[in-house]
């Protein structure tokens, strides 16, 4: 990770943004008075960069559930860093089509190699259970599977007793960042191969070389 004097530390990286000519995009983290927050920042001079910078933190705000303050920070509503998922939540912000409409995500979907929809429940106090309707076979070892992606993902504490638990060490509910991940958890490793591709792609540089 690169650290910068004015913008903190980076922990994630866009070098080219194909929904606004292609400039570099970062995520920094800046922890004020002990609460970890996070600006989304660019270098470049291109006329719409500064709003496509707001439009990504709007996007943030509705599909993370995140708080933004006066400085334009963000910030979990629990105080929590989360800083896995937030690096998540940046890369599909930066990947959704500005011009679609814009709501959180539903907590199911669809999966194809089970061949059964998946549900996530929210039970209160940050824990989650993944559940499936279906009689497939091998179904629950499928929501294991997305339950264990979910962890990954979020930094979420597994459940020793149930394998489709996962749990916020926070105690609070992230119903739309779940959302979010659920989309990504049934191939986290094709997620988090992707996020390391995306950092080691580029160099947030500064405003003389950048367009």
């Amino acid at each position: 990770m690169a650290t910068t004097q004015d913008m903190g530390t980076r922990i994630e990286l866009v070098p080219m943004d194909s929904h606004c000519s292609d400039i570099t995009i970062a995520l920094y983290r800046q922890d004020v008075d002990g609460i970890p927050g996070y600006r989304v920042h660019t270098y470049s001079q291109h006329a719409h960069a500064q709003e496509r910078i707001e439009t990504l933190r709007q996007t943030m705000l509705v599909l993370g559930c995140v708080e933004i303050d006066d400085d334009g920070l963000l910030h979990f509503p629990c105080g929590h860093a989360h800083q896995f998922a937030i690096r998540r939540l940046f890369l599909d912000a930066c990947k959704r089509d500005p011009q679609q409409p814009l709501s959180p995500l539903p907590l199911h979907i669809f999966d194809k190699k089970g061949d059964c929809d998946i549900f996530v429940d929210s039970l209160g106090s940050g824990r989650y259970a993944v559940r499936a309707e279906g009689n497939n076979a091998g179904i629950e070892r499928r929501t294991a599977t997305i339950a264990r992606g979910l962890i990954r993902l979020g930094e979420m504490e597994e459940n020793s007793d149930d394998a489709n638990l996962a749990s916020f060490s926070c105690g609070a509910t992230h119903d739309a960042l779940v959302a979010l991940l659920l989309v990504r958890a049934p191939n986290v490793r094709a997620a988090m191969r992707e996020a390391e591709e995306m950092s080691s792609r580029g160099q947030l540089v500064a405003p003389s070389a950048q367009n």
